[in-house]
Formats: C-alpha cells, structure tokens, sequence
C-alpha cells in the first residue's frame, strides 16, 4: 500500500511540473462581436438602438398573447405536443448519462462467488469442495482529469438538450399564435365577401330591372354583373376551404383529431406596440438556440481537454476481499484481503490518441463557427420581423385610407348609375372590384402585423421563461 501511495504523489508532483493545468480549466466565453446585430427598419444609421431593461424580448407568451381562447389553445398545445413530450423525455434520458458520468468517481464494487467440486473418478474419497465468496472494489484515480471533463461535458449536454426543449416550447407557442391569428384573419375576409356578395347581387338585381325598364340597356351589363356576383361567392367557397386546412393544421400542433377551432375575433386583439428588442447581449440571453450553440462549444472545449488527457497514464487502485477455504485445505474458511495498485502510460496505440485530440480541436473550432452563425442569424431575424411589422403598419395606414375613398366612389358610382344612368355598368364592377381587393388587402396588413409580432415574440427567444 506504501508504495501505491508513494507512485500517486509522485505522479501529483508529475502532473504540476508537466503543464496539466489545461486539463481542469473550465470554459470562459469566447469573444463574440454583437454590435449592429439588428438593423433598425427606418433609422438612417442602420443600427438599432433600444434600451434593453423594458424589452419586448423578456415578455412571457401570455403577456404577447392576451385572447383568452389563444392562451387556451397554447397551453394545450404544450400539454399534448408530441414534439414537446419528445423533448421533455430527451431530458430526462440526458439526466440518466449525466448521473452515470457523476458516478464513475466512485469506485466500482462486484459480488463473484465461486464454488468447486472436484474428485478422482476412481477414488470418491478423495472429493474436495471448495469455495470463495470475493468482493471487490475497483478505483480509477482521477488525476488527470478524465473523469472531470467527462461530467462537465455531461452537464454541458444536458443544459443544450434543456435549452432544446425551450426551443420547442417557443416554436409551438408561435405555431399556434400565427394559425390562429391566421384564422381570425380568414374570418375576416369571409365577413367582407359576405357584405360584397350582398352588394354585387344588389347591383345585378338593380341591372335587370333597368334592362327591363330601360330601352337600349344593353343585356351584356347584366351578364357581367351576374358574373361578378359569381366571382365573388367563388372567392367565398376558397376561403371556406383554407379555414378547414388551418383548423385541421391547428388541431394536428393540439396533438388532437381535426375539428372545429373555437376563437375570437379580428378586430379584437390587442398585441403588444412598444417592440424594443434589446442589445445584443440579449440574445445571448434569451434566445435558446444561440444558447444551446455555446453549451455545445463549452461541451467540445471539455471533450478536448478529456483527448489530453489520454496522453496521460492511467491509474487504477484494486482491493479485494474474499472469505474462502483455499481450495478445502481451510475448513472452516478465512478471510483473504489483498490490494493492488496499475499504472497504464499510453506509449504507442497505432496514432488513436493523437488523431482523438485533433479530431476534438476540430470540432470545437466546428461548434464555435456554429455558435457564431446562429448569433448571426438570430440577429438577422429579428431586423426581418421589425421591418415586416413597420412595413405591414405603413401599408394598413394606407389602405385604411383607401377602402374609405373606394367606399364613397362605389356609393357615387352606383347613385349615378341608378339616377341619371350616365355611368357604365363597367364603373360599378370596377368600384366594386376595387373596394374588395382594399379590403381584402387592409385585413392582410393587419394579419402581417400580428404575424411580425408573433415572428418578433419567437426571434427574441420566447421571452421570460
């Protein structure tokens, strides 16, 4: 045992004058440049500056999404998701290898009993019964940092498959937010092509009476306004058919059979304005792709340090305790202790270890190339969701405007038409036409802002968890 001691603290002595330091070091964040990480939509400077403590980013999805039937539907969805009860397990099956690579401090311990029976087939005197009832205990001595970096690159494992799982939840959170407002949006539309489809029939029953009434109106002005009365319900039928689609897409992310999607309605959301997004150190924060990027460059930055450690020798402390009668000569048995101590310096295995610690420097250098990338892109998506929420704003502003002089010039065209009949059948469809087409068109901006919103929401991560 005396000399067991003595290889350990020489080995000790060894591992301070030989450079091994790096083998316990623990991961510190690499620089990372996050300056102009969002574009600003309308700033001449390019740059957006916000100030972070009142952030949208850290806003919880029921403060972004307040519809009582919308939070009823999320929470549902996060209760029956496959894709969240995946996630949820994938954790637990990370915890199990975590719990196994704490325990490889511990030494190793094994129960083999034995028994043996032999004689002389020519003299049965001559039996012996023997016996040994071992138990052993095996301890790999950690100098080296072997076992170390295993674990933190378990626990590095285990925060990324954590951060994984966040991941689903914001997906699904915006998943079901974009098709139910996408819902709302639908609705919409076919109240609006109720109302024109009540107003093209008017027009067409008003044509047929005038081309009854009238002498010289011609028969083609009421065909062209039965045909437009037909676009319309046309129009209606389509859209019927896409709010089955998205009801039955909705349903799948409830994890439910396709059925009827209780809601709300269009013009009775309110979502969040003040859409401050924070530096970009938030980010690095919230965002939990960006985050499970750099737990899995701190996870290689130990699987290099654990290719170091190879280099180094092995040590592996063995004691053993048996109750045995040694082969019948010791009835009745004694009790055997012995204990060994190994030492296994790797010299020469066919150049495994040295490709293990270059193949380890390369995928490090792989996960920091990652993890900048997805910072990058996280960055690159949030700039994307703020133009798309001022450019939907812009445009809904506009064609408010717009459906109100297009709803004054078919009421003008249609008293002209039934008054002085000075104005063209032709007129009247076209002013039709046009008021629908700005109608349609407002819904869709405002649909678009919700949808930035929504986009924005799952950019910056989620918010607060």
């Amino acid at each position: 045992m005396k000399k067991i001691q003595y290889i350990v603290i020489a080995l000790a002595i060894v591992t301070v004058f030989t450079g091994c330091k790096s083998l316990y070091g623990k991961y510190e964040r690499p620089d990372v440049n996050t300056t102009g990480l969002y574009r600003d939509p309308v700033s001449s400077t390019d740059t957006l500056a916000v100030n972070d403590t009142t952030s949208f980013g850290y806003m919880p999805w029921r403060s972004v999404f307040t519809d009582p039937q919308l939070q009823t539907l999320i929470q549902t969805a996060l209760d029956n998701n496959v894709n969240m009860l995946n996630a949820a397990l994938n954790v637990k099956m990370v915890e199990e290898a975590l719990k196994v690579a704490r325990l490889a401090f511990l030494p190793s311990v094994a129960f083999t009993p034995q028994g043996t029976i032999a004689r002389l087939e020519t003299d049965p005197a001559t039996t012996t019964k023997s016996y040994q009832l071992p138990l052993s205990a095996s301890w790999n001595v950690d100098l080296f940092g072997n076992l170390l970096n295993a674990k933190r690159s378990a626990q590095m494992q285990l925060l990324a498959t954590k951060d994984y799982q966040t991941v689903v939840q914001t997906n699904l959170v915006s998943g079901v937010a974009n098709l139910y407002y996408t819902l709302l949006m639908l609705d919409r539309q076919v109240e609006i092509i109720g109302e024109m489809e009540a107003l093209t029939k008017e027009t067409w029953e008003k044509m047929q009476v005038m081309k009854e009434t009238r002498i010289g109106y011609r028969s083609t002005a009421v065909q062209s306004a039965e045909a437009a009365y037909y676009s319309v319900q046309s129009q209606r039928v389509d859209l019927i058919r896409q709010i089955r689609e998205m009801e039955n897409s909705l349903s799948l992310l409830l994890g439910q059979p396709a059925h009827t999607i209780a809601r709300g309605t269009f013009d009775g959301q309110y979502l969040p304005e003040n859409l401050a997004t924070g530096v970009g150190i938030q980010l690095l924060n919230n965002r939990a792709d960006v985050h499970a990027a750099e737990l899995s460059l701190a996870q290689c930055f130990y699987d290099v340090n654990q290719a170091r450690s190879r280099f180094y020798p092995q040590i592996t402390i063995t004691g053993t305790g048996a109750f045995t009668n040694s082969n019948g000569l010791v009835n009745p048995g004694k009790l055997l202790l012995s204990a060994v101590g190994s030492l296994v310096q790797p010299i020469f295995q066919h150049g495994q270890i040295v490709a293990g610690l270059r193949v380890a420097k390369m995928q490090y250098e792989q996960a920091y190339n990652t993890w900048q990338n997805t910072i990058l892109q996280a960055g690159n998506e949030v700039s994307n969701a703020l133009v798309q929420y001022n450019t939907a704003a812009e445009k809904a502003a506009l064609d408010e405007k717009r459906v109100e002089v297009l709803k004054k010039n078919v009421e003008d065209t249609r008293t002209m038409m039934a008054s002085a009949g000075n104005t063209s059948y032709l007129e009247v469809i076209t002013a039709q036409s046009n008021l629908l087409n700005a109608e349609i068109s407002k819904v869709t901006d405002d649909f678009n802002k919700m949808q930035a919103v929504v986009n924005l929401y799952q950019a910056l991560g989620g918010g607060a968890k």
